[in-house]
């Protein structure tokens, strides 16, 4: 039962963080109909801003915020090369992602900063809160009560954004780039908007990952992509994608089911060194499942 209990916190603990990255990815990869590879890039650069931030005594929530507004950068950049270039949209997001490797170097100074003795947003919140009274103590149920109301607010403000002419424009550009142009929208806009937006919410996740954790790492993107991508897909397939507000549940679901099953592949014996074979089978799965559905039940 304890057990069983460790593995829950745990799921909920980092699936919440990397929720945000299924956001980010969201937009992206069903919004605009592709993989940004960006965000492999984008990820680390939040923790390292971030991390480089904290450790010379700058305002968690302004290097969080720093953090955000460069994961943003990142995706102008890509939309830039996309759009201004004619570059294709998957080339233009290896190239910022190979840049962004050197870059996050640089912000770091070196490949890991350590957090150990710098403060956190998550020390902030507990601070002020206990400030008021409410006798909060430092913990995996804390992170998690933090994250949720922060994941809360940052999915309603999607959903409220997606409402908008200008959301409206951004998913009509993913799915008829050449009809939305026809009716005088700027397609070159509204995909820096796009990119923008899903950048800045992933490297939210990396800034925050690298809170939590109590460091920053180069290597912490490797593979970001397709664990956000194996996300949407468990989501979507769950939940369906009807709605803006189902295809956002979707996708913070859809982490913290994919962080359950890693949980549980580490809990069975699997090794460190296997996850990204799992994350391989679990994407694989949420592909191939639902086609695999229809068929049955065309026949």
């Amino acid at each position: 039962m304890i057990q069983l209990q460790s593995i829950l916190t745990s799921m909920a603990e980092q699936g919440l963080l990397f929720a945000f990255l299924g956001l980010g990815v969201l937009i992206t990869f069903r919004f605009f109909r592709f993989p940004d590879l960006t965000a492999e890039g984008s990820y680390p650069l939040g923790g390292a801003v971030a991390a480089s931030l904290l450790v010379v005594g700058v305002d968690p929530f302004a290097a969080t915020a720093a953090a955000v507004a460069a994961g943003a950068g990142a995706g102008v950049a890509t939309a830039l090369i996309h759009t201004k270039l004619k570059i294709n949209n998957i080339i233009a997001g290896i190239i910022v992602m190979t840049a962004l490797y050197t870059v996050n170097l640089r912000v770091m100074g070196r490949a890991n900063v350590s957090l150990l003795t710098a403060p956190s947003i998550y020390e902030d919140i507990v601070r002020w809160l206990n400030a008021l009274g409410f006798g909060l103590r430092d913990g995996a149920m804390t992170t998690i009560a933090i994250t949720a109301v922060l994941l809360v607010l940052v999915s309603i403000a999607l959903a409220a954004f997606l409402r908008t002419d200008l959301g409206l424009a951004v998913r009509a550009t993913g799915e008829n780039e050449t009809m939305i142009r026809s009716l005088g929208v700027d397609t070159d806009r509204t995909k820096m908007i796009g990119l923008a937006i899903s950048n800045g919410a992933i490297a939210l996740s990396g800034a925050l990952v690298a809170q939590n954790h109590g460091f920053a790492d180069i290597g912490m993107g490797i593979g970001i992509l397709v664990t956000g991508a194996a996300a949407v897909l468990i989501g979507e397939a769950i939940f369906g994608d009807r709605s803006i507000a189902r295809w956002i549940v979707a996708a913070i679901v859809g982490v913290l089911i994919y962080r359950l099953l890693v949980a549980l592949a580490l809990r069975v014996g699997m090794q460190p060194v296997d996850l990204k074979f799992v994350t391989a089978a679990l994407l694989l799965a949420a592909l191939a499942v639902p086609r695999l559905r229809v068929r049955l039940v065309g026949r």
